[in-house]
């Protein structure tokens, strides 16, 4: 069988990461972090506390990725660990909850990014989807022609989406002494609980915005010297994302007034509040949020597919999925079946695409779990030899796994009941579908 090429360097792993992590996102978290705190010093504190709490993950993942440097990621470690049948589930829910809706919506998103300039491209509108499948499908030629070409096109994207968020975290370095950030909590509810409370609540709000970092894991097997490559570049990665975050909700804080920030619903623009900025800020964020929606489209159709080929390559997936291109080297059908799977759910209904959204939340987090979990089995294995070894492995990864439990919980009350419940439904249906492709394997 052909197996895919090592051409990803540390440089290219980097932008893959930082494309996806850092996104427009952080803009639509900073005003609900700095309602939960009610302050905004205690919000950009939360935001590094957000940022810490997810470095025992990164010391597991990193762990993990250079004991077996392979395709799969999660996957591999749990049919490692010795449950197949969860390594199944992980890709089953990932498949179909997270990784085709986010190709579409991103993409979707990148095209209504643009209405600053074109009115008539709003999110439900037929022109906006045809541009978003134009996307999808200029991404996936290239996907499919060379994982270098398509890590070299992140790296540009990367770079480009980054210049206006140092622009404003250099910018709000001037504003230190603005009165703004010296505000005690100001609402009656935060004035209710401790200032530690305060704290946590505003780091669970940002979460999200640091989630995405383990896509570049997905494509293990195509990295070069992934022992010294995979821990680096996470580790890395995870630390300048925590400063940038740090610097970009200093500058928010600063820049805007917190009665307009706690009022704030949606994206949030902090370059409409800075002299100079205001008259050409709607634009400027414009630009800037459709590259960094291309940016995450395009590390999404990069990276994803490599789940499905490396469990189609064990049998327990369609075959298809685990077809290398003779030429290319590139896993081309698993990329083809997904995009191709995108683009039929652009013409889904945003509401439709928004819950399922909601759908990922529980399985995104009952999946980065099992992960976690993972590593007391595969430590015990004579083949495991990691060359980078977590710091204190056994508390961090306790620490992985309860961390998102009291996630777990809160999706039940942030998202609609139906919604989670379809979610728990659609992960217990791939248990049967486990067993029908163990009985075809046999």
């Amino acid at each position: 069988m052909s197996e895919v090429k090592r051409e990803l360097k540390l440089f290219q792993m980097l932008a893959v990461i930082i494309g996806l992590v850092i996104g427009s996102g952080v803009f639509i978290n900073i005003a609900p972090v700095q309602r939960a705190t009610g302050s905004p010093l205690l919000a950009v504190i939360a935001w590094a506390v957000g940022g810490l709490l997810i470095l025992p993950q990164i010391f597991i993942y990193a762990e993990l990725g250079t004991a077996y440097p392979d395709q799969g990621f999660g996957y591999l470690y749990l049919q490692k660990a010795g449950s197949p049948m969860l390594a199944f589930l992980y890709t089953w829910t990932a498949f179909w909850t997270s990784d085709m809706p986010s190709i579409s919506i991103l993409s979707i998103a990148a095209v209504s990014a643009l209405n600053v300039f074109f009115p008539s491209l709003t999110v439900d509108a037929f022109s906006t989807k045809l541009l978003a499948i134009l996307i999808i499908l200029i991404l996936t030629l290239i996907h499919l022609r060379s994982v270098r070409q398509g890590s070299w096109l992140q790296v540009i994207l990367t770079a480009l989406k980054i210049i206006p968020l140092f622009i404003l975290a250099i910018l709000g370095l001037f504003y230190l002494d603005s009165p703004n950030l010296f505000l005690a909590p100001q609402h009656s509810a935060a004035t209710e609980h401790p200032v530690i409370w305060l704290v946590i609540m505003g780091a669970a709000g940002t979460v999200w915005s640091y989630a995405g970092f383990t896509n570049v894991m997905y494509m293990a097997g195509e990295i070069k010297n992934p022992r010294r490559n995979i821990p680096l570049a996470l580790i890395s990665s995870a630390l300048f994302v925590i400063v940038m975050y740090v610097l970009i909700s200093l500058a928010s804080a600063a820049i805007i007034p917190h009665e307009a920030m706690i009022v704030s619903e949606g994206f949030l623009n902090p370059f409409s509040y800075l002299p100079g900025f205001a008259r050409f800020a709607a634009a400027f964020l414009g630009i800037a949020a459709f590259i960094s929606c291309v940016s995450a489209t395009n590390v999404c159709v990069m990276s994803q597919p490599r789940l499905q080929y490396a469990m189609a390559r064990d049998g327990l997936f369609f075959k298809v999925f685990g077809k290398i291109h003779p030429r290319f080297g590139t896993p081309a059908n698993s990329i083809l079946l997904q995009s191709g799977f995108a683009v039929i759910l652009v013409f889904f209904s945003q509401d439709t695409l928004d819950t399922l959204l909601g759908y990922f939340t529980f399985s995104y987090l009952f999946q980065n779990i099992l992960v976690y979990g993972s590593i007391f089995w595969l430590r015990k294995r004579e083949d495991y030899r990691p060359s980078y070894k977590a710091p204190a492995w056994r508390l961090m990864a306790v620490l992985a796994v309860l961390l998102p439990l009291p996630l777990i919980l809160a999706s039940f009350t942030a998202f609609p009941l139906a919604g989670i419940l379809f979610s728990l439904g659609f992960t217990l249906a791939g248990i049967p579908v486990y067993y029908l492709f163990r009985r075809r394997l046999k």
